[in-house]
């Protein structure tokens, strides 16, 4: 297995998203159901089109309520989509049938956020570890504990077989993510969804949890969808980053160009809005006034008009287009395009 981890191609594409939409249907009451007909639709993702290259780092960012979690999941068909695309190392997994794709599922896995809402508090560490390998049927009892070992060596959890017979509630957060991420890393799979990986952990493990996951993507040849709404966290891990608003991307490119010359208004107040280590720093750039509108009833043209500071009456009539302004650099603005 080690073998095959390190012949893995690198270049291309793994997996594409095209025209990807999530509409979760809102749930009524029986009065309110007599009343209206109409139905509504949240509108989690609608109109995502990217390209994540094999071996990169892809972040998505944005506010809570953007989308991100929505379409990391919808990438690994975990639910389903409205419409659109999406295709794995060229295969349509939207084609798929549940046991075409279950087969698919050991080169995909998923971090979530919450590392012990994921975890069976009725489960050992190692049995959570080690439960998808029993899933697919990959190993025996004997081969399967002295892979998960291996792995939770790999991932820091020491004394390994000391840990591996503990409960999720008898270790600390920092582990807890350790767990998750050598859960992930069991199946050696080619495509990790990371969604906030490290949002539950302390402040001062943070940095070694993202430097564990650096060098665990050098070691697998990992191909990570880093889903975050801390930009100063991306800057340190991502290679390239997308930023969504209200379901849909308005800038996307390599990280160094989005981040030295951001071109989408909300992209620049994102930025803006990073903390910087210095007590003398007045921040001069306005926030966006108000809040991300409603997604059942998103705004017409540009979704972020209603906020812009720069808005024209262009911006409230017509939806622009992700135009490649540089090389490998999209932006969504009328204004900036």
């Amino acid at each position: 297995m080690t073998e095959q981890i390190k012949d893995k191609t690198i270049t291309g594409n793994l997996i594409e998203a095209r025209g990807l939409k999530k509409w979760f249907p809102v749930q009524k009451t029986f009065v309110e159901n007599l009343l209206t007909r109409r139905k509504q639709f949240v509108r989690a993702v609608d109109g995502v089109d990217l390209s994540i290259k094999r071996g990169e780092v892809f972040g998505l960012a944005g506010e809570s309520g953007s989308g991100k979690t929505t379409t990391g999941r919808l990438l690994v068909r975990l639910i389903e989509p409205t419409a659109g695309k999406i295709l794995f190392d060229g295969q349509d997994l939207t084609a798929l049938k549940q046991h075409e794709l279950r087969q698919l599922r050991q080169r995909m896995q998923v971090v979530f956020q919450d590392p012990y809402a994921s975890l069976n508090p009725r489960m050992r560490i190692g049995d959570s570890i080690g439960h998808a390998l029993s899933i697919h049927n990959l190993t025996g009892k004997q081969e399967k504990q002295e892979r998960v070992i291996d792995i939770m060596e790999k991932v820091g959890l020491t004394p390994a077989a000391t840990i591996y017979r503990k409960y999720p509630h008898q270790i600390s957060g920092g582990q807890r993510q350790r767990i998750v991420l050598a859960r992930a890393l069991i199946m050696h799979p080619d495509l990790v969804i990371a969604d906030e990986p490290i949002a539950m952990a302390d402040v001062s493990v943070r940095v070694l949890l993202l430097q564990l996951m650096h060098r665990l993507k050098q070691e697998f040849n990992l191909t990570y969808v880093f889903i975050t709404h801390d930009l100063a966290t991306a800057r340190y891990i991502c290679d390239r980053i997308a930023i969504m608003y209200l379901g849909q991307i308005v800038e996307m490119g390599s990280l160094a160009e989005v981040y030295r010359r951001p071109h989408h208004p909300y992209t620049e107040a994102l930025l803006a809005a990073v903390p910087v280590p210095d007590p003398r720093f007045r921040r001069t750039t306005a926030m966006p006034r108000g809040e991300i509108p409603n997604p059942i009833d998103p705004p017409g043209g540009c979704r972020f008009h209603p906020r812009c500071p720069i808005a024209e009456k262009i911006c409230s009539q017509q939806q622009p287009p992700l135009v490649e302004v540089e090389a490998g650099h999209h932006v969504a603005c009328h204004l900036r395009t």
